[in-house]
């Protein structure tokens, strides 16, 4: 018997045990959270602040400490059970001066393009770096063309996203690794620097910046890297295409500092019948410097904190203990992450389920699930509790990066899917704002998260 249709029969069997009559006190529930969501929701009103009087949320930063202290007031005014800060600490990169970069067809002969530094990058030599360039598709074409050709040039990666990808994350994920690694690889052929095309499947001239990592590289050997739009990508490639000769300089100012700390904002509302089973809903707390960090993540961090307010405005008691955890450093470290995990290992505690939403506040569409084929056919009797809402995917898939250290046998980890196509227009650039978030949107994320953490407190992980 092939595995879907085991899966069929076991969906077959949970729908038969999920009654009429649960189905109907559970859409009554649900008319109830997304009803409050949408008339009463609080997550706009949040976001606005977050972005707008805090704003960019780089982690080290005098603004990340700021949301972590609003974070925290604005939980406890909530009235929920527990509210503390976990002490993580976290890695301090700033960008400096704003970067600058042209291309010289002939001395003297210059066209500017937008850049920004890749988060963790070395500067420029004061003054910038000018240099040749070598256009590659790919990591796999440094090893092709080998030191001869790389040494004393800059590397310019651009390989685009794949747009025939209906799932723009795997678009992403296809590509994202000249950013993370270009650097490191490049340095060892001799290249004296990078740009990488930044991650968009939009044509527009803004530069996206995001992590990278010089792998094992000694300091000495470290070479600065960048993003470019892409209209300056596309505008660079064609004119090496007529040109070959042509230089490209660019000057940064960005500098690596110790490791400060920071905290991860978390709040408990205690269950009334299992305290000792914790449910998790979060985002990161922490974003990219460039925009206010309006959709990643500022919106999941609402969202979250909507989901125990929408609890405490029904009047739900949830039998588990339900956590809003607000992630420092995501976005260059995962540090938050790892140490909430590291201490719920160490005190023991049990974590049957977590949701992580870090996928923008766009249209909710669904969730992707990392949990065995039981759960996933009890989640799948759920399907009709949604419907009404538009939400339909649920599958088997990626959670989020600050929830993945939590998984273990036998518990469930979610992610929430919003509508993918815009947000990488969006993702780690100077866009990311809040102008660009849609309030229904934002609020019918927060309660549709809300619907599957009332749902898992009340029938539990099989």
């Amino acid at each position: 018997m092939s595995k879907n249709i085991i899966l069929t029969v076991i969906i077959c069997i949970s729908l038969n045990c999920f009654s009429q009559s649960d189905l109907k006190n559970d859409s009554v529930i649900l008319k109830k959270i997304y009803t409050n969501a949408l008339v009463n929701g609080k997550s706009y009103e949040w976001l606005d602040y977050l972005s707008n009087q805090i704003g960019g949320r780089l982690s080290g930063s005098l603004n990340a400490q700021k949301a972590v202290e609003w974070g925290k007031k604005e939980l406890e005014e909530l009235g929920i059970d527990k509210v503390w800060l976990q002490s993580v600490m976290v890695p301090k990169w700033t960008r400096g001066v704003t970067e600058f970069a042209f291309i010289e067809t002939a001395p003297g002969v210059t066209t500017n393009v937008p850049i920004c530094a890749l988060g963790g990058s070395v500067p420029t030599p004061i003054g910038g770096l000018k240099a040749s360039l070598i256009e590659v598709k790919g990591l796999e074409d440094l090893k092709k063309l080998g030191a001869e050709q790389i040494k004393g040039k800059i590397v310019f990666f651009n390989r685009p996203m794949q747009p025939d990808l209906i799932e723009t994350f795997r678009a992403y994920g296809g590509c994202v690794d000249q950013r993370y690694s270009g650097a490191a690889e490049a340095a060892k052929y001799g290249a004296i620097g990078v740009i990488v095309r930044s991650m968009n499947l939009r044509l527009d001239d803004f530069p996206h910046t995001g992590s990278m990592s010089y792998g094992d590289l000694k300091n000495e050997n470290k070479i600065p890297a960048a993003a470019i739009s892409t209209n300056g990508a596309d505008l660079l490639s064609g004119m090496l295409k007529l040109n070959p000769e042509i230089k490209f300089q660019f000057n940064m100012n960005c500098r690596s500092w110790k490791d400060v700390e920071s905290f991860n904002v978390i709040g408990q509302i205690t269950g009334s019948e299992y305290p000792n089973e914790y449910m998790v809903v979060g985002g990161h707390l922490d974003s990219w410097d460039l925009g206010d960090g309006a959709h990643d993540d500022g919106a999941g961090v609402v969202q979250s904190m909507e989901v125990l307010r929408l609890f405490k405005e029904i009047g739900y008691t949830p039998k588990r203990s339900i956590r809003v955890v607000l992630f420092m450093n995501e976005e260059n470290g995962l540090r938050g992450g790892k140490k909430y995990a590291e201490k719920a290992k160490s005190k023991g505690e049990n974590h049957v389920f977590a949701l992580e939403s870090d996928a923008g506040g766009f249209t909710p569409r669904g969730f992707s699930f990392n949990c065995d084929d039981n759960n996933l056919a009890q989640i799948h009797s759920w399907k009709p509790l949604f419907e009404p809402y538009l939400i339909h995917y649920f599958a088997k898939g990626y959670s989020g990066a600050d929830v993945r250290p939590l998984k273990k046998d036998g518990n469930v980890l979610a992610g929430l899917r919003p509508d993918s196509q815009r947000y990488f227009d969006y993702h780690h650039a100077k866009n990311d704002t809040f102008d660009a978030i849609n309030k229904r949107e934002l609020e019918l994320g927060a309660a549709t998260m809300s619907s599957l953490v009332y749902l898992f407190d009340k029938y539990g992980v099989k």
